[in-house]
């Protein structure tokens, strides 16, 4: 996530990443070939809904309609953004390949998917598990991620006096806190720390930080 020409845009990936850059707008002067302060809202509409789709295993029709554009359009932008990241193909295939022959993939924890159905000769059932492969090992990454956050989260909760706050919800990739608004500057500080912490522990390592927002409001809603 290759031919040499490529390793560039690869290397440009991971700053931008490291630098906190708008990666939609990145993603769309690489796809379409335009300066970065050229992309317009359209163009990095466009890629966001790539980024994103490629890794749900996203078809040029599902593309289409959610871009409204024409199939033969989607297609090329989806080869275009393969043409620029040809390891996100090759992980692609090498996964699908993976499940095939084992009935599963797994997370970066080791945590087993099992998807039976990927050898199925009915062409829709075995479509829909091949994008469960290239999925499940992402999605089911990021839930260990925020499993170990919320674990690290109790622990100082528990340990730290000063944190009086309690840990109500998670929603995904967030989670909601309550505290006394006398706190919140602090509270927000030790979240956040917390948080970008688990981008390591004794079974994964990432290249790159992991991004966190925070904010605060007397209600979801406003918090959000």
């Amino acid at each position: 996530m290759r031919i040499l020409a490529d390793m560039a845009d690869v290397k440009e990936l991971k700053k931008a990443f490291k630098n906190n850059e708008d990666i939609h707008s990145m993603t769309a002067g690489q796809v379409f070939n335009v300066p970065i302060n050229k992309v317009s809202e359209d163009l990095r509409r466009k890629a966001k809904a790539i980024n994103f789709g490629i890794i749900y295993g996203i078809t040029q029709y599902g593309l289409a309609k959610q871009i409204s554009v024409s199939n033969q359009e989607a297609l090329d932008f989806i080869n275009a953004y393969f043409k620029k990241f040809p390891e996100i193909k090759d992980y692609m295939n090498s996964t699908i390949k993976f499940c095939r022959s084992n009935g599963y993939v797994n997370n970066i924890f080791g945590r087993r998917i099992h998807l039976r159905g990927i050898n199925d000769k009915n062409f829709s059932v075995r479509s829909f598990q091949e994008r469960a492969a290239i999925n499940a090992p992402i999605q089911g990454s990021a839930a260990d991620i925020i499993r170990l956050a919320m674990i690290k989260l109790d622990q100082l909760i528990e340990n730290d006096k000063k944190f009086k706050t309690k840990m109500l919800l998670q929603i995904h990739d967030e989670l909601i806190f309550e505290c006394l608004n006398a706190d919140k500057d602090y509270v927000m500080q030790k979240i956040k720390d917390v948080m970008i912490s688990v981008s390591s522990s004794d079974y994964h390592m990432f290249s790159i930080p992991l991004n966190v927002s925070i904010n605060a409001g007397l209600n979801w809603g406003e918090a959000h």
